[in-house]
């Protein structure tokens, strides 16, 4: 699957066009990243224990939005967009979207 974030794949043609993919997690923080926050907010410095969360966060909403396009018939996806929103108190919501299509 070819995953871009630009509107066309340069030398390929699409030979369909199947729509709007999407897919999201929601995640939420733990007591001990917070309290790593915390004392990062203090001193200064990459929380990376967030870093981390976000990435696999990110991981996880490709995938999904990756098995809606395959079962769609797509082999690639175009126009990815990432988007985040918080929930609920502590949580937030990834959401990554694109256009599925198929290339020559």
């Amino acid at each position: 699957m070819l995953l871009t974030n630009i509107e066309y794949v340069p030398n390929k043609e699409i030979l369909e066009h199947y729509g709007v993919v999407s897919g999201s997690t929601v995640r939420a923080k733990n007591v001990g990243r917070d309290i790593a926050a915390s004392i990062k907010n203090i001193f200064g410095g990459e929380l990376k224990g967030y870093t981390e969360l976000l990435s696999e966060s990110r991981e996880e909403a490709m995938r999904r939005m990756s098995e809606q396009a395959e079962s769609l018939g797509a082999n690639a996806i175009i126009n990815i967009r990432f988007s985040t929103s918080s929930v609920a108190a502590g949580a937030a919501e990834l959401y990554v979207y694109g256009t599925a299509v198929k290339l020559a």
